[in-house]
């Protein structure tokens, strides 16, 4: 791997950042190239190896990969204000959006039965089972992963309780250590490290990790309501996704709708309106938090809620950079990791069985109208803002 290249600036790092929050559809997948096409090809910002790593720790480790290798783009752009200016910039256009969304239903009153909104869930229900196969396809393709995702799906729907998804993710590490021998993506080529980040700062960051996803719960006990509470909930979602944005789908379930923060209509609808947006889908948690929180602490309650489920991730990767040549070495960590993506995929098919279909398939309408739209998605490959549009509008007409 070549020398990092020259610095540049936040400002430098928020505009380019800004543009690609702006027009980056498609989903984490689809980020990552944008994303290669910005700052490898056009700017020359990172070598395509140095690229290639970065990309990896990110899916490697739990958290919204797109948005990880962003921030990491902007630390070795302009430092730690490089990395904060990528994540602001990044989020902040769909964050605004769900935010309007947000405000706008409490606004406007909006009825949860409205014809639009019904739609939005059905399209949900397509979405998460256009990505259920996706995910199944890639990281439980064999009969040993097959079986970790089935029995992680019965055990998601078996334990609704908010450490249930804890309780999978864990057992999932535990039996792919044990039985995934051989199993496990093979050990990448030996590189340079990719940003010099001192290891007294990664073993902080890696400390602190660890001490608010296991004390906070702790520490906020019966605050109930308050947006420490909010935050804990949150940060504890953002710190063990693994997979995917959409794996966030059940672990928001569990912090914010199992307790009643947000009915289970707002939560969907907004899942569904998130499709049609650029940027990252953890953006939805300005529209949870606004909701959670009420008219009067709206505000402060998308800003608690983006900071949480986006700590983590900012967290683990300034806490790994130092470490990541030896670790994506290391055989036992990679047979963790296929085991918890394959757990993760069981999480999934029981979101998309409870809340998903539960709540946004509710007779034939919506039914047809959810198989058209993964038919649209999955075979025709239409872009997502086109199907969430299209659905609405036929919502409004006929639902």
């Amino acid at each position: 791997m070549t020398d990092a290249p020259r610095a540049g600036t936040p400002w430098e790092v928020f505009r380019t950042f800004l543009v690609l929050g702006c027009v980056s559809f498609g989903g984490p997948i689809a980020h990552i190239g944008y994303f290669r096409e910005a700052f490898v090809k056009r700017r020359g910002w990172i070598t395509d190896e140095a690229y290639g790593d970065l990309v990896a720790l990110c899916q490697f480790l739990p958290g919204p990969a797109s948005s990880q290798v962003g921030m990491a783009l902007g630390l070795m752009r302009a430092g730690y204000a490089g990395m904060l200016a990528a994540w602001v910039a990044f989020t902040l256009p769909s964050a605004l959006l769900m935010f309007g969304l947000a405000v706008g239903l409490t606004a406007f009153q909006v009825d949860t039965q409205a014809g639009w909104v019904v739609a939005l869930k059905a399209v949900a229900a397509a979405v998460v089972a256009d990505a259920l196969l996706g995910m199944a396809r890639n990281l439980a393709p064999d009969e040993r992963r097959a079986t970790i995702a089935v029995a992680g799906m019965i055990g998601a729907l078996l334990l609704p309780i908010e450490w249930g998804q804890l309780a999978v993710i864990g057992a999932g590490a535990l039996v792919g250590l044990v039985v995934l021998g051989g199993f496990e993506s093979p050990a990448p080529t030996e590189s340079a490290p990719l940003v010099k980040v001192s290891r007294a700062v990664s073993l902080s960051c890696l400390a602190l990790f660890f001490a608010l996803l296991i004390g906070l719960p702790f520490a906020v006990g019966g605050l109930g309501g308050t947006l420490t509470d909010l935050f804990t909930r949150f940060y504890s979602a953002g710190a063990l996704v693994f997979g995917g944005g959409h794996v966030v789908l059940p672990l928001l379930q569990a912090q914010v709708v199992d307790p009643g923060l947000v009915d289970r209509d707002v939560f969907l609808a907004g899942y569904g309106a998130a499709q049609a947006l650029p940027g990252p889908l953890f953006a939805i948690s300005a529209y949870l938090g606004a909701e959670a929180t009420g008219a009067a602490g709206a505000l402060a309650g998308a800003g608690v809620a983006l900071i949480g489920i986006f700590l983590p991730g900012a967290l683990l990767v300034l806490g790994t950079l130092p470490f990541w040549s030896s670790l994506r070495q290391w055989a036992l960590a990679r047979r963790i990791l296929a085991g918890i993506n394959a757990a993760v995929v069981g999480l999934l098919a029981a979101a998309l069985y409870d809340p998903v279909f539960v709540e946004g398939i509710t007779d034939a309408k919506t039914m047809a109208l959810a198989v058209a739209a993964f038919v649209a998605l999955h075979v025709w490959k239409a872009p997502p803002l086109t199907v969430v549009a299209g659905a609405a509008a036929v919502g409004v007409l006929a639902l």
